[in-house]
């Protein structure tokens, strides 16, 4: 049968391995590569400087608050799809303008901080944090966009693969790259050395074509507004403007509460507390190490590449449980391991630096956190109705990440005041709400269809 684009559904192994060798899929992996680039760089890598430097652990804790900006990138989005730049839409075109922009934002932020003493200016280190934060979030949607519209649908796949890998990378090379770099020369030379690596994304956007084609949404969200609306006596663009408005913003609401009605309301309040535990414990993680005695080369080694692969690991695993058991039970099992790895932080805070304990501790921590993510991703892409697929993901990703991101910036306060067995254990009783509404969910999985599709 033949599919949206009127080709072929049934295809050879030979022929479906071949989106690989499109152009724009190599382009992908490094435009995944910028995009993940920045995140451990402002966050658990950053933390690990300035435990080295002195900074309290609340302080860092306070730190966490700079991911807020991925969280909430949903609000300037519209501005990225509608606005065009001076000189740099002429020249690239919408999409790789703002790609441009955002990049070189994130090296600058980056160099910012290579120039800077973390021990003497937190404050100036804490405003450069929010602002690379908001440069590579701009970054981030405007890869987004490209990679929806660039491609014909049955490449897509192949696209997201690409996005995943180089993001991946991305993560190994600011988390284990940094730190090593910084064990044998310098945080400064680290950090300059990440924002030269931002020319990766830079030099891929310079190559890359424009979309040739991009649609018109506020054109056609006008013809989508309620009567009460339409008929009024509007000027063009502000009938333009509302019915962008009406489709972006409520049209994905009432879509979404007219689907699963007083259900709705239980599915939002999960997808908020799914996540608060790893979260919340991310933020204290290599502060801990540190603490423990542990060396940055140690750290990497242990938490960063051997992590990585435990990560890619768990994900397939998730993926796997996903395909053989549908998305609820594993999500189940997925809240239940997240919260219960917390206890194993808690024992290595209590028995000290072991280098074989902290590996054992990572693998179950990676492994989970890689099968939870992958599981939670999947039962976030079944809630999403195929009408506003990209806006309702794009709404549920930012609900599950602002909270934790918030109960994160007070996790140093803890530490702080209590310790690291108790932060831990704290850590790991935010993830019993997340259990219990996942088996909540689990049994009234029938009830949530067609959003769930292949719950059992």
């Amino acid at each position: 049968m033949p599919d949206d684009n009127g080709i072929s559904a049934r295809r050879s192994w030979r022929e479906a391995l071949a989106v690989y060798a499109h152009p724009r899929v190599a382009g992908m992996l490094f435009l995944g590569f910028s995009a993940g680039l920045p995140f451990l760089l402002i966050f658990a890598t950053l933390s690990a400087w300035l435990r080295e430097a002195g900074v309290t652990a609340t302080t860092i804790g306070f730190f966490s608050w700079a991911g807020i900006m991925f969280s909430i990138k949903v609000v300037w989005a519209p501005v990225i799809d509608r606005l065009p730049l001076p000189g740099l839409t002429r020249w690239l075109g919408r999409r790789r303008g703002w790609m441009l922009l955002g990049q070189i934002g994130v090296a600058a932020g980056l160099l910012g901080i290579a120039a800077s003493d973390p021990a003497a200016e937190v404050g100036h280190l804490a405003v450069l944090a929010v602002a690379i934060a908001f440069f590579s979030a701009t970054q981030d949607v405007a890869i987004d966009a490209y990679r929806i519209e660039a491609v014909e649908r049955r490449v897509q796949g192949a696209m997201a693969a690409a996005y995943i890998l180089g993001y991946r990378v991305a993560l190994l090379t600011g988390g284990a790259g940094t730190l090593y770099i910084a064990e044998f020369v310098s945080w400064s030379s680290a950090y300059t050395t990440m924002a030269a690596l931002m020319g990766v994304g830079m030099a891929t956007v310079l190559l890359i074509r424009e979309p040739e084609t991009t649609r018109d949404r506020a054109r056609l969200a006008a013809e989508d507004l309620p009567a009460s609306l339409r008929n009024r006596n509007f000027s063009p663009r502000a009938r333009m403007t509302l019915g962008w408005l009406y489709s972006a913003v409520v049209c994905p609401f009432l879509d979404f509460f007219r689907r699963y009605g007083r259900t709705a309301l239980l599915v939002l309040l999960f997808v908020g507390v799914y996540r608060l535990s790893d979260i919340t414990m991310g933020v204290m993680a290599n502060p801990f190490y540190i603490d423990l005695g542990f060396t940055k080369a140690e750290i990497a080694s242990v938490t960063k590449v051997f992590g990585f692969f435990m990560s890619i690991a768990g994900a397939f695993l998730g993926g796997l449980l996903v395909a053989r058991m549908g998305v609820l039970k594993p999500l189940v099992l997925g809240a239940v391991l997240v919260a219960g790895t917390n206890l194993l932080f808690a024992w290595m805070a209590h028995a000290g630096p072991d280098l074989r304990l902290l590996t054992v501790t990572i693998s179950a921590d990676n492994l989970s956190g890689g099968l939870a993510g992958a599981v939670f991703v999947a039962y976030l892409s079944s809630l999403t109705s195929t009408a506003y697929t990209a806006t309702q993901y794009a709404l549920f990703s930012s609900l599950m990440t602002l909270p934790g991101k918030f109960m994160g910036g007070f996790s140093g306060v803890v530490v702080d005041s209590y310790g690291y067995v108790e932060f831990f254990l704290v850590a790991a009783g935010i993830g019993l709400p997340a259990i219990a509404l996942a088996i909540v969910i689990l049994h009234r999985g029938k009830g949530l269809q067609p959003g769930i599709a292949g719950a059992e």
